[in-house]
């Protein structure tokens, strides 16, 4: 399986985003998988509620479209209004014939750091696992990285692969939380896991600085097979499922677990 890693600047104007999803795709058209960040049609702000639209919207329409054109499937986030006048910070799966596969609304609020998330979004509340490129995928938004109950959740759904997307907040240590923490998953549950964040804001940027870049692919053992460092770009990388057998036989983790004592 070829995923393509697509670490792209995020800004204020979900035309611009777009414009930067469409050629990020078109760099990517031989993966047969894209992921994007969190909040790929704009970036974290007052503007979300302006920008937010249903999953069959104008912006998500478009993105369809070009992944059927390409025969990439696709995962992108997006924001999409809530009944309670905030919205959903959702992460949209779109198939390589531009079908919508599933849809997973962030459940885990990043209300820390001087944060408050949840004053503009509202939680989902169901676990999701999607079929995209003949693998089933589990999807991860950024603050859940922190609770590892969901990623098992998702493992026990079926999940051959754990897809983080995220706008990982600058800060103090913030950097080695996400790296660590992505290794940690992958470890626990000896399963593929790719994360995707934004490029880097800048760090005079207005509403704080947003994004630490550092996209990684790391395998079942917990090796960092690709770290895209700070900058922005694309870069396609391969999956083994038999290294996830190969692990699975020497740490049989998954099997040693004690459901009678913990559930």
């Amino acid at each position: 399986m070829r995923i393509a890693l697509c670490q792209i600047p995020v800004g204020d104007d979900p035309k611009d985003n777009l414009e930067h999803v469409l050629e990020a795709l078109a760099i990517a058209s031989e993966a047969d998988l894209a992921i994007f960040p969190e909040a790929t049609q704009v970036r974290f702000g007052r503007a979300m509620a302006a920008a937010a639209e249903p999953l069959d919207g104008p912006w998500v329409t478009t993105l369809a479209e070009a992944a059927r054109r390409h025969r990439t499937a696709v995962i992108v986030g997006v924001f999409e209004p809530a009944p309670d006048g905030r919205v959903y910070n959702t992460a949209v799966a779109i198939d390589a014939d531009g079908r919508a596969a599933g849809a997973y609304r962030k459940i885990h609020l990043f209300d820390a750091f001087g944060f408050r998330e949840s004053e503009l979004i509202a939680p989902g509340d169901t676990p999701t696992v999607v079929e995209l490129a003949g693998t089933r995928i589990g999807l991860i938004t950024c603050y859940d990285l922190r609770f590892p109950e969901l990623a098992r959740a998702l493992v026990d759904q079926g999940a051959d692969l754990l897809a983080v997307i995220a706008s990982w907040a600058q800060g103090n240590f913030k950097e080695e939380h996400w790296v660590t923490l992505i290794r940690a998953r992958a470890i626990e549950n000896t399963t593929w896991t790719v994360a995707v964040d934004k490029a880097p804001d800048p760090p005079q940027a207005p509403g704080g600085a947003i994004g630490v870049g550092r996209s990684l692919l790391v395998d079942p053992m917990g090796t960092v097979q690709t770290d895209l460092g700070p900058f922005p770009g694309v870069r396609v990388v391969e999956l083994d499922d038999l290294i996830t057998e190969h692990v699975r036989k020497t740490l049989p983790a998954l099997e040693h677990r004690r459901p009678d004592l913990f559930g």
